[in-house]
């Protein structure tokens, strides 16, 4: 009896230490994945820490976790604007440098009157008539009292956008931003030649 005892015991404290163990393997692995989280996210402008909707989607994009280390070409963007054919050499500066880190966000903004009343309609000049593959997302505000976080910040950095299609090149730490108007083409040599400059 006093050995059937003992041996109870044994399993008893053996199967504890082995749940122990696999917690803390667990708690370990865990926390390892949040430190490299925390890692990418650091690697990225504060100010961009940010989860935006895709464009006439209910899917969301974090900003740092999916773009962090990337240079950052951010633009305010329209459907029915004399610089809307930009899409067309956007997407062709997309194509050209996102293997060498660059990495396009446009934002629509109906704050000069020039966007689609509906998402769907905007999204169909974007990815129908213009082909674009770079992220696109939700039509926001981009200037005044009601600007969306990001474009307050690069706003009060430079200067707020004055129309559609204002270009700002953000360096992946954040620490130089650069601003074009509407009137810089994408493919321009001096937007090329800036982009160039920090990849």
């Amino acid at each position: 009896m006093k050995n059937l005892l003992k041996v109870c015991a044994i399993v008893v404290v053996s199967t504890f230490s082995f749940s122990s163990v696999a917690y803390n393997t667990e708690g370990k692995v865990e926390t390892e994945v949040k430190q490299q989280a925390n890692s990418e996210t650091n690697n990225c402008p504060a100010f961009l820490n940010h989860t935006v909707r895709k464009l006439n989607s209910k899917k969301s994009v974090d900003i740092c976790q999916q773009f962090a280390g990337k240079t950052f070409l951010i633009v305010n963007t329209a459907s029915n604007c004399g610089y809307t054919p930009q899409f067309k050499q956007l997407e062709a500066l997309h194509q050209e440098y996102k293997e060498q880190g660059l990495v396009i966000l446009g934002f629509p903004s109906d704050n000069f009157f020039q966007e689609e009343d509906q998402e769907k309609d905007t999204a169909k000049v974007c990815f129908v008539n213009y082909g674009v593959t770079f992220p696109m997302f939700n039509t926001i505000e981009v200037r005044g009292s009601d600007a969306h976080p990001i474009f307050a910040h690069l706003g009060e950095q430079t200067a707020s956008p004055y129309w559609n299609f204002y270009k700002y090149l953000v360096s992946s730490d954040g620490k130089t931003i650069q601003r074009f108007s509407s009137k810089v083409e994408p493919q321009s040599d001096e937007l090329i030649k800036a982009i160039q400059a920090q990849l």
